[in-house]
């Protein structure tokens, strides 16, 4: 039989943590494009230690539960506060606000003026050619959809393999049509290593042609 936990020592669960890195190991930072994934770890802890609600539900305690709610809700803070860089916490940081508060705040910072940013990223993306760029470089593009995703509008894997193909040059003509052909298609990550080895094999010095012998005999004898 189960072992019967008492809703006390529940309650206490969340207190046992001492280090919020051990569980959410990234640090959320506007230059990093990691909202999504900061996310994601986040909310999984908190379902994981019950206290998920203090960020989805806008709770007014009641007199009873006020100093609880309040202890857990502060608690909350100091994980965000922990998993963020300085410069958000610098811009999210304000006395007596919940922890939900500040979880939409930081929302916001990430999403403010959405639909325009997603609009020009979109574009961005669908402009965006290899021109003089190597294909390292150009393989960047990846984190304009790392921007969309933070904006709630995700690039699949097969979309963002398509404007990574209709982007380049004639000169991978060859090895686009192999890549086409492949069943199924290669995830982004599989279609960049391809092209990389193939930028590297055409950017290759051609070794001299080695003289013909007979031709070399020919000019001997003059």
């Amino acid at each position: 039989m189960a072992p019967h936990i008492s809703s006390s020592s529940t309650n206490e669960k969340p207190f046992s943590i001492s280090q919020i890195k051990a569980y959410i190991p990234i640090t959320l930072d506007m230059t990093k494009l990691s909202y999504q994934v900061w996310r994601e770890l986040f909310e999984s802890h908190c379902i994981c230690f019950g206290v998920l609600s203090h960020l989805d539900v806008a709770f007014v305690p009641t007199p009873e539960t006020e100093k609880e709610w309040k202890e857990h809700d502060d608690l909350l803070k100091m994980w965000i506060y922990g998993t963020i860089s300085e410069s958000i916490l610098d811009t999210v940081l304000k006395t007596k606000c919940s922890a939900r508060d500040l979880w939409l705040t930081i929302k916001n910072l990430f999403q403010d003026n959405k639909e325009a940013q997603v609009f020009e990223l979109e574009n961005e993306l669908l402009t965006t050619v290899i021109g003089d760029l190597t294909v390292h470089t150009y393989c960047q593009i990846k984190t304009l959809s790392d921007q969309l995703a933070n904006l709630e509008s995700p690039v699949s894997d097969r979309t963002l393999f398509m404007h990574l193909l209709n982007g380049l040059s004639n000169k991978f003509d060859n090895i686009i049509n192999v890549i086409k052909h492949k069943s199924p298609f290669p995830q982004f990550i599989e279609a960049r290593s391809i092209l990389t080895m193939e930028d590297k094999c055409l950017t290759k010095p051609t070794p001299p042609t080695l003289v013909n012998h007979n031709t070399a005999y020919a000019h001997a004898l003059l």
